[in-house]
């Protein structure tokens, strides 16, 4: 069975299908793909996809004075190297091809339970697997705990507690576990007769376009023919038009060639605009993302309104999936951090490297790294702090010397 051997789990006793507040058997067969036949829907889809791999995700722990520190340990590690088959951003581009895909998207973390030398129960993950199942069965134990069974293409079949993985949704809407409509299907009714008018649109400009190049003329011949004459005269055409190689037709005095006027209706471009810009809509893509022609307001407008919601849903999805309750309580969690997503010119870069600069917030290198320069090796853990700031908690005692010191009361 390959990898996927690695991950399985065995089936539990006694099992049913689990509870459905809606009615509907928790029985989900992936997917529908036929609107990404659409090469207006692809090129959306890739706009997001795109933008997506370019996050940072990272194992962080807020403390209680909400200080957020970085935690370079076991999820780290699996988070820059999920599997052996993916990078970082391939793992998130076949996660986000799958969400926006099927409205799901399924990761598997596979891992072992050992004891450390106090005694205390451990868990450590050994990878990230996106999978992408053909039908997803909820099931429950005795206990009323849920299970997924996921169902592969090839017909392999594996059986997991649901807390084990990691399961992002969009759309969730109306059915009780996955994105989609009620039985779990992506819902594209809509968006597929915008694309059916697109695809009669298109297909009507291809056909205007050939016919307009079909007949350029007919040829009249001021005389009475007959059948066989008629036959030669069409050879005699025949011949001349393909030894002609200056594009005129030479004619005898018999022949009259009547010009045939072309006037092709072609959809005008606007139709087409809106066409393009309704099927855009669905995904959250404007045109102007489309083409790469934005302003730095307008890729703002799209991140918040487009790509913040994923990143948010993703973030929690792997927070809830990768720590249990009591881990999160103490402030971990997944962050994917957008600093390479957002757009900045180079002038508030600098304000960016100033004002974080200034506070001690930055190493030098990474002043140098935000404007495209190589890190310095006399520079490794270098950090400057302006002497303009002071600890907040020792702002009173910091004042209260300076006071002293010039005599003031």
């Amino acid at each position: 069975m390959g990898w996927l051997g690695r991950i399985f789990r065995r089936k539990p006793k006694q099992t049913s299908f689990a509870d459905s507040l809606s009615g509907f058997t928790p029985i989900f067969s992936q997917f529908g793909t036929n609107i990404y036949a659409s090469d207006v829907v692809q090129q959306a889809v890739s706009c997001i996809v795109t933008e997506m791999k370019k996050l940072n995700p990272t194992h962080v722990r807020k403390k209680d004075n909400n200080d957020i520190v970085n935690v370079n340990g076991n999820i780290q590690t699996i988070l820059n190297n999920p599997n052996e088959f993916m990078t970082t951003s391939d793992f998130i581009e076949k996660i986000m091809w799958s969400l926006l895909l099927n409205e799901n998207a399924f990761v598997v973390p596979p891992y072992y339970i050992w004891k450390d030398e106090k005694g205390n129960t451990k868990k450590r993950y050994t990878a990230l697997y996106p999978v992408q199942p053909t039908q997803v069965n909820f099931i429950q134990d005795a206990s009323e705990q849920l299970f997924v069974e996921l169902i592969f293409a090839n017909g392999y079949k594996t059986t997991l507690r649901y807390s084990d993985i990691i399961h992002i949704r969009r759309n969730y809407s109306v059915n009780d576990y996955m994105g989609g409509d009620e039985s779990g299907q992506p819902k594209h009714d809509s968006l597929l007769k915008t694309l059916e008018l697109n695809q009669t649109l298109l297909q009507g400009v291809a056909k205007a376009m050939k016919s307009a190049f079909a007949i350029n003329g007919v040829i009249k011949y001021n005389t009475m023919m007959d059948e066989g004459n008629t036959e030669r005269a069409l050879q005699e055409l025949e011949a001349k038009l393909r030894n002609n190689e200056s594009g005129f037709l030479p004619l005898d005095l018999k022949g009259e060639f009547i010009p045939i006027k072309r006037e092709v209706e072609l959809v005008d471009a606007d139709t087409l605009k809106f066409i393009d810009e309704k099927i855009l809509r669905n995904w959250g893509v404007p045109l102007c993302i489309l083409t790469g022609n934005y302003t730095k307001s307008q890729y703002e407008a799209f991140y918040q309104k487009t790509l913040e919601p994923y990143i948010i849903s993703i973030s929690q999805a792997f927070t809830k999936g990768l720590f249990s309750e009591n881990e999160r309580s103490y402030g971990n969690r997944i962050q994917l951090y957008p600093k390479d997503l957002i757009f900045m010119d180079i002038g508030q870069t600098l304000e960016m490297i100033r004002l974080l600069g200034d506070s001690g917030a930055l190493f030098e290198n990474e002043k140098r790294t935000a404007l495209g320069m190589k890190p310095l090796k006399e520079l490794e853990g270098v950090r400057k702090q302006s002497l303009n700031y002071v600890d907040v908690n020792i702002v009173n005692d910091y004042q209260m010397n300076q006071t002293k010191k010039t005599g003031g009361c």
